[in-house]
């Protein structure tokens, strides 16, 4: 089993994460896509984000693609930081091929990550480009730091059983779309909303 990795808080999921999914799935053929909704994101402020349990709602109604899985498991096995989550499956699922899937604005900001020199060494990623990001996140530390062990985008295919570590930066369509736009844009979820379906 290949399968991508894509977290993040999804407040609100967007069209833009199913774009970045479904070019994840046909250009390294992946089998699937967890999305790993995260309780809270250690580099962003989380007061008035709203419950994990409308989030991940939101996110599965986004979704009518069988090989997008939204998963809370973080909030199971009380992971914040992506190190730490990627390490956990990593032991339970050793058959499993884990890729983690970012956008290029993350790419830029990945060198103030927890521990991101070894998520790098744990396991392959791909940086889906995105509108604004592609020179910053080319010219990132991070991105300059493992230039060596970057495959072109033609192998990209090859990019899952690589060993780590080994990444790429995928080019195509694009979305314009981000959850920071559309809270301020006034398309965010109530933060207390939901409240009922808070103990799932």
């Amino acid at each position: 089993m290949k399968i991508g990795l894509f977290g993040g808080s999804f407040n609100p999921p967007h069209a833009g994460h199913v774009l970045v999914s479904a070019t994840a799935l046909r250009r390294l053929g992946l089998d699937a896509v967890w999305w790993l909704v995260t309780p809270g994101n250690p580099l962003k402020e989380n007061a008035g984000l709203p419950p994990l349990a409308q989030r991940m709602a939101a996110a599965r109604a986004m979704i009518d693609d069988p090989r997008i899985v939204v998963s809370d498991i973080e909030a199971h096995i009380g992971t914040r930081f992506t190190y730490d989550t990627i390490a956990y499956l990593a032991r339970r699922c050793p058959g499993v091929r884990f890729v983690w899937l970012m956008g290029a604005d993350n790419l830029a900001s990945f060198h103030r990550w927890q521990h991101w020199l070894e998520i790098a060494s744990l396991v392959p990623f791909a940086v889906i480009d995105r509108p604004g990001s592609t020179l910053k996140a080319i010219a990132s530390p991070a991105a300059q730091r493992l230039k060596p062990y970057r495959l072109r985008p033609q192998a990209a295919r090859l990019l899952p059983l690589a060993r780590a570590p080994a990444w790429t930066f995928l080019h195509g369509r694009r979305s314009t779309l981000s959850s920071t736009a559309l809270r301020e844009n006034g398309h965010a979820m109530a933060p207390h909303a939901g409240k009922a379906a808070q103990g799932d």
